[in-house]
């Protein structure tokens, strides 16, 4: 059934008209008048492991394609129209959790010191006017999201200090189940949400920082929609029913969008978009245990065979054809008030054909608008659903300002007899 509709997506957009350079022009125009908010890039980790934190160590005021690996640098930023772009600061799942803040904290201020190399071109925002303010002055608004709950390790005066330091969302997992949160990609712990990470939950309310529930499991999404009194957000997933990934949205979930409020920033990571690539990551992944198993304590028996095998299956393809269709999805089932953008720049080793970096949104867009979508359909997807969100969290808090800091701590685990 999933494979159906994949195909059928995606033949309804291969015989659809194709976008032309008007399409991308007016596709331009108005992104000069509503700022693109991308859900998530990380720039931020890419620049900790390639550059050692440094961002004067690459000069991202020229493009970088040819030169780096890096999806985002400046020109291309501006090539793409983007107006608000939330910096993932992404901390690895396998850190202990006071290693997760810590490396969370150094990766918070490496967006800050970013944005003070270039001050002409970037400003720090926190708001939803924040973001209008910098882009009607002609900067791109640059917001900080946290990628993983292991970072507060288990302490809300941990995640009241990170929102100090201008985190405006988390991630409340990654790839492995927390102690309070259940994960897409892991083995599920509290069928969803432990009575802790609802605490969590209501703090992230208190303070308006918007919840994010990529990563997490469809019962973690269910719970945290049911406690938390503000419209959520997905900063980079996909359409489930398109692509039979795990990290990407169920309908079951899309459905309830509307009554929730919240938003899909809908992600271009080729396995999460194109069923056919994630079919072929599964097999490699069950190739390489399958070698582990064979070749035990010897790596480059492993790396040989694993190479080998790529070679005799080579890696098929997304394109942009498979961004739309996911866009596309998640409109017919959640509605056009609650789509959004989250490309997962320098987060991923490959992208679609068509969405090389950052300069893509203009493509995606005309390819939309020559299917159909109006001037005011373009206007919610590239930014205004997100700036929607964002008020609604920021009104939440503002309700809840003469309420205390909540004291809730994770229940100790009993001594051992």
């Amino acid at each position: 059934m999933i494979r159906a509709v994949l195909l059928s997506t995606a033949a309804l957009l291969a015989v659809a008209a194709p976008a032309t350079a008007q399409d991308e022009a007016a596709a331009r125009r108005i992104l000069e008048r509503t700022p693109l908010i991308d859900g998530h890039n990380d720039l931020p980790w890419a620049l900790r492991e390639q550059q050692g934190n440094d961002p004067y160590a690459v000069d991202l005021t020229t493009n970088l394609d040819a030169s780096t690996a890096l999806h985002t640098d400046i020109p291309r930023l501006r090539a793409g129209g983007v107006g608000g772009q939330f910096w993932s600061v992404y901390v690895p799942a396998s850190l202990t959790p006071v290693e997760a803040a810590k490396a969370t904290f150094e990766q918070i201020d490496t967006v800050k010191r970013i944005v003070a190399a270039h001050p002409d071109v970037f400003e720090l925002a926190t708001t939803a006017d924040d973001i209008q303010r910098i882009h009607r002055r002609g900067r791109i608004a640059s917001l900080i999201g946290m990628e993983g709950g292991y970072s507060i390790d288990d302490s809300l005066a941990l995640l009241r200090e990170f929102h100090d330091a201008g985190a405006r969302y988390m991630t409340l997992t990654h790839s492995t189940t927390t102690t309070w949160a259940d994960s897409a990609t892991d083995a599920p712990k509290w069928g969803g949400l432990s009575p802790f990470g609802e605490e969590v939950v209501r703090e992230m309310n208190r303070l308006g920082m918007m919840v994010d529930l990529s990563h997490v499991s469809e019962e973690t999404m269910m719970d945290a929609m049911r406690v938390s009194e503000a419209p959520v957000i997905f900063s980079h997933s996909s359409a489930r029913a398109v692509t039979a990934h795990p990290r990407n949205v169920p309908d079951s979930v899309l459905r309830l969008l509307p009554e929730d409020g919240g938003v899909v920033m809908v992600t271009f990571v080729p396995g999460f978009i194109n069923e056919t690539v994630r079919a072929w990551s599964a097999a490699r992944a069950a190739e390489e245990a399958r070698l582990k198993s064979l070749n035990p304590g010897d790596p480059a028996a492993v790396a040989g065979g694993l190479e080998a095998w790529v070679a005799a299956h080579p890696v098929p393809r997304a394109s942009i054809v498979d961004v739309v269709a996911h866009i596309q999805h998640v409109r017919d089932v959640a509605g056009i008030d609650h789509v959004g953008l989250g490309g997962d720049f320098d987060g991923v080793s490959a992208l679609p054909d068509g969405v090389e970096g950052v300069d893509a949104y203009p493509r995606i867009l005309a390819a939309l608008m020559a299917n159909g979508w109006s001037e005011a359909d373009i206007r919610k997807l590239a930014g205004e659903n997100t700036l929607r969100v964002m008020r609604a969290v920021e009104a939440v808090a503002a309700g809840k300002r003469d309420q205390r800091p909540s004291l809730a701590r994770l229940p100790e685990a009993p001594a051992p007899e």
